[in-house]
């Protein structure tokens, strides 16, 4: 479905400026040790994507702010999917 294909396309801006910007340094070290794991890079945005739509569906539809300490716990957590 287009839609999805826009949205992730946004979520992987997202997590491609997170890592350039070393903020949270946690998306980054994440992302190298899901490399290193064998998972590929679109294999691992699209892992941190979830932890990452976790926050923005919180944001969009409940009106709670970005949690970035369970944004980080989800993060450690993975290739588990995250729970919170």
């Amino acid at each position: 479905m287009e839609i999805n294909k826009n949205l992730r396309e946004h979520i992987f801006e997202i997590i491609r400026n997170q890592i350039r910007d070393n903020d949270p340094p946690e998306t980054k070290e994440t992302y190298d040790r899901l490399l290193a794991q064998g998972f590929d890079d679109f294999q691992t945005k699209q892992m941190i994507g979830q932890c990452l739509a976790i926050e923005l569906f919180n944001i969009m539809n409940l009106g709670i702010p970005f949690n970035n300490e369970r944004y980080i716990k989800n993060l450690k957590e993975l290739p588990n999917e995250p729970f919170e």
